[in-house]
């Protein structure tokens, strides 16, 4: 039987959630918010595919309390760190780039891009989800990685926070704890969140959704994520340029002398 007609009702649900997301983005003059939304986007697909199942398996339970956990932690964070009327200094450049009307466009530009782009994320999690065979090895290996990945991500983001605390650090490149062994362990916590969920959707034969970790990964080593970072961070950071020179990009390892 095919279950595809349930995967695309996680789209419908993604869709109205970003859309009420763009209506409080016109009351606000403001689309920062979308990054609090964004592992909403994919939490509430998880919940969409169970509901329309009516079955809470093993293999279901696992799914839902992993992407509770991870979604909760990352908009629980990303709603502190943006905390406040001014919008992100990402988005303003978007604004700028979009003018006229960029409060219509916003629509497609913003929320509907990254309600798109949770939703084809969510691959796995309906693959997973959707399958009826008893939990396996893969899956105890898979919710291992994304245990993994949440705790570094976590770790990366407190000791970041922990760091621009600190007036003194305002010019200065964190290269300790995480950060001495990769530039952005943060993301490589999601990359691993990722690939962990495939793992556990790969146990149940979703072997298909292995576009949703390779969509994230070039989305995080090409396009939202390390890419962008640091396209004007050594402008604002000359020290920067010596981070870059002997610490791993994304991937942890020992420094260079």
């Amino acid at each position: 039987m095919s279950y595809w007609h349930i995967y695309f009702a996680g789209l419908m649900a993604i869709g109205l959630f970003a859309f009420s997301g763009w209506l409080l983005s016109l009351v606000r003059d403001n689309v920062t918010h979308v990054d609090s939304m964004w592992s909403l986007f994919i939490g509430m697909s998880a919940y969409t595919y169970t509901l329309f199942f009516y079955e809470l398996n093993p293999r279901t339970t696992l799914v839902l309390i992993l992407v509770s956990i991870w979604a909760i932690r990352l908009c629980a964070y990303l709603t502190w760190r943006n905390w406040g009327p001014h919008e992100d200094h990402r988005y303003m450049a978007i604004r700028e780039n979009n003018e006229p009307h960029f409060w219509l466009k916003s629509i497609y530009i913003i929320f509907g891009l990254q309600a798109l782009l949770a939703w084809l994320i969510s691959m796995p999690l309906f693959g997973a989800i959707a399958a009826k065979t008893a939990l396996n090895g893969w899956d105890y290996v898979g919710a291992s990685l994304v245990l993994l990945g949440i705790y570094w991500e976590t770790l990366a983001d407190w000791q970041l926070s922990r760091f621009k605390e600190k007036p003194e650090n305002k010019d200065r490149v964190l290269d300790t704890g995480l950060w001495h062994y990769s530039r952005h362990p943060n993301y490589f916590g999601e990359f691993c969140v990722w690939w962990g969920f495939y793992l556990i959707a790969l146990a149940g034969g979703a072997w298909w959704s292995i576009a949703s970790p390779l969509l994230m990964s070039l989305l995080l080593f090409k396009v939202s994520g390390v890419a962008l970072l640091e396209k004007t961070i050594v402008e604002r950071r000359p020290a920067y340029q010596r981070y870059i020179a002997r610490t791993n990009a994304f991937f942890p390892w020992a420094p260079k002398e």
